[in-house]
């Protein structure tokens, strides 16, 4: 009988093995929202701060909630902060989510520390008009804009709406690394890329159908 070539078994889906993503967890972050959304999309994560872990993953997630020095803080404490960048530099995916996104920076006004410095941006506090009478943080569903062509916002369409809990936003250096914008009071860098890396100021795992379609592009 004529043997099968060993690469038409793997096109036909034998042995194929599903993307593992690593939800980085250390100490501060939504991560089983993450993790339950990914489950509903049929790809497979583990919540970890486990190093062989993180470097054994195919994607790398960076949640958080909280603020910006005691982030960065949990990070150093766990031996987390060279990890992350040497997987950054070996082009290993990485999504940075609220204040998972502001970390990939190099700075906030929210605190001293410096960030991880993989996209080149500080987060500013809000400074809008007293006469503009909106509240500080920017709570709740916004519209989105995308300003460039990237893998994870490729097939998606139509008016998207994301849901934001923040204070601080991230200010580009330079505008080719701003992702999406999102207008309350002014226009602001809700999104950034640069490479392989991401950061999404919004909550993906809290925006229902939204969050679903860009985690999936995430993954796949």
């Amino acid at each position: 009988m004529k043997k099968i070539p060993m690469q038409i078994v793997a096109v036909t889906g034998v042995g194929i093995r599903k993307t593992m993503v690593a939800i980085i967890n250390y100490g501060l972050g939504n991560l089983g929202s993450i993790a339950n959304m990914l489950k509903v999309i049929g790809e497979k994560s583990v919540i970890t701060s486990d190093p062989e872990k993180i470097k054994n993953a195919d994607r790398i997630i960076l949640p958080g909630v909280g603020a910006f020095d005691a982030g960065m803080s949990k990070l150093n404490e766990g031996g987390l902060v060279d990890l992350i960048k040497e997987e950054a530099k070996n082009g290993k995916p990485i999504l940075g989510i609220c204040l998972g996104m502001q970390l990939l920076g190099n700075a906030s006004e929210e605190g001293e520390l410096p960030g991880l410095g993989l996209i080149d941006f500080e987060c500013k506090k809000f400074n809008i008009p007293a006469e503009m009478n909106l509240k500080v943080p920017h709570m709740g569903w916004d519209i989105v804009e995308f300003k460039k062509d990237v893998p994870l916002l490729r097939g998606i369409e139509g008016r998207q709406r994301y849901y934001f809990v923040h204070t601080y936003h991230a200010v580009c250096k330079n505008p080719e690394d701003v992702m999406m914008t999102c207008d309350y009071g002014y226009e602001f860098a809700c999104a950034v890329n640069k490479g392989n890396v991401y950061g999404v100021q919004f909550h993906p795992e809290k925006s229902h159908d939204f969050g679903m379609r860009l985690l999936e592009n995430f993954v796949k």
